[in-house]
């Protein structure tokens, strides 16, 4: 790479991320794409302040991601009038930081978040999680 290329490096964009959490979302098993259809996956840069305050995070770097919605057990196999639907938040900058302070690729790492906020939402065990992601390459 030439020092004219590196000057010109900019950080995913919000546009980038949704390329990634979507390409890492269609890697994943089916059998675990079946249990979140439907879900809409989010990119901010930083969490609100009411989650901040709701996670009882200090910094807005605290949070890498976050599901909302109805977990299985929870699920009536009926949205009710009003409900919006599962969704999973993936924050930006709070992962770009981790990024830059660890030895993964930023798609392992989107990927990662991506399958631990909805499979902690739905009562997967960490091994689960880790086979998901391995099976997910």
């Amino acid at each position: 790479m030439t020092t004219h290329s590196l000057a010109s490096l900019q950080a995913p964009s919000v546009a980038d991320f949704e390329a990634l959490a979507h390409e890492a979302f269609a890697r994943l098993p089916e059998t675990f794409r079946k249990l979140c259809e439907g879900v809409v996956i989010r990119i901010e840069d930083f969490p609100d302040d009411e989650t901040m305050q709701d996670m009882g995070c200090e910094s807005p770097f605290d949070l890498l991601g976050l599901f909302r919605g109805i977990g299985l057990a929870q699920d009536n196999a009926v949205m009710a009038t009003g409900q919006f639907p599962n969704m999973v938040w993936l924050y930006r900058r709070p992962i770009l930081d981790y990024w830059a302070e660890h030895e993964e690729s930023l798609g392992d790492l989107v990927t990662h978040v991506l399958v631990h906020e909805i499979g902690h939402h739905f009562g997967l065990s960490d091994d689960d999680m880790e086979a998901i992601e391995a099976a997910a390459g």
